[in-house]
């Protein structure tokens, strides 16, 4: 499911491997909040990488619709403290967006500090809209941060998925490099930034996502008790059922 691997002194790899896009669910978040909190023992920098094809296809939309608003109940808080835990976490975290890191997975990606994309066909972008949930107040930050506030609107209201280069130039990541390249280039980012003094960087790194911490933590969080009935109502959930059998034909 999540595969932790040293790779250097002072870098540990976190590869996502659970089914065939590694789609969030309960189990995933949980897992991935328990490596987090181990790995946040240690002084580790972080590249966070997919499998196959996939960095990660976003929220298990079949399994939310089997499990209703009882299983949104339990799988929101889970979801927005693996977000909180991406977003704050104090040492260095590089994301290696190896394919598709759409929804939640283009979400984890924007939590890191630097983000390299593959060349090739993988697609990242925020299509919530379109399927027609409410984002976690600390996705939107995650977002904000990473495009520097720019053009964000139009990257949510249109839930656009970008190809490497596209989106490059809107933002969402900072280098496209070749796929033979990514993992080396990723391990030797984080190892650079690793080199900062600790005590540095997790200031520093604070500092920059200050304004938005504060928002989360004051209005955002008073937004995401609004966001979990938005989940959980009819009207979502019918919305959610249309959009996996359009996409999925389910």
């Amino acid at each position: 499911m999540i595969k932790v691997e040293p790779v250097s002194p002072s870098v540990t790899l976190v590869r996502f491997d659970h089914g065939r896009v590694s789609a969030l669910d309960l189990d995933f978040l949980l897992a991935l909040r328990a490596e987090l909190a181990a790995l946040a023992e240690t002084d580790a920098a972080l590249v966070l990488t997919g499998t196959g094809g996939a960095f990660s296809a976003g929220v298990d939309l079949v399994r939310m619709l089997d499990g209703g608003a009882a299983y949104a109940a339990e799988f929101i808080p889970a979801l927005v403290g693996a977000f909180d835990d991406l977003f704050a976490y104090r040492r260095p975290v590089v994301a290696a967006v190896n394919g598709h890191a759409v929804a939640g997975g283009c979400i984890i990606a924007c939590c890191a500090d630097h983000r390299f994309m593959a060349e090739g066909r993988g697609r990242i972008g925020v299509p919530e809209q379109l399927v027609g949930v409410a984002f976690p107040a600390v996705a939107l930050a995650a977002i904000r941060y990473a495009t520097g506030d720019v053009g964000v609107a139009d990257l949510v209201n249109s839930g656009v998925t970008l190809l490497p280069e596209e989106a490059l130039r809107r933002g969402l990541v900072d280098e496209v490099v070749p796929e033979a390249e990514l993992l080396d280039r990723s391990i030797a980012k984080a190892e650079a930034l690793a080199a900062v003094p600790p005590l540095t960087f997790a200031h520093t790194k604070r500092s920059l996502r200050d304004r938005y911490w504060t928002e989360v933590e004051t209005t955002g969080r008073q937004r995401d008790a609004e966001m979990l009935d938005v989940w959980k109502s009819p009207v979502t959930l019918a919305a959610m059922a249309d959009y996996v059998k359009k996409t999925l034909g389910k």
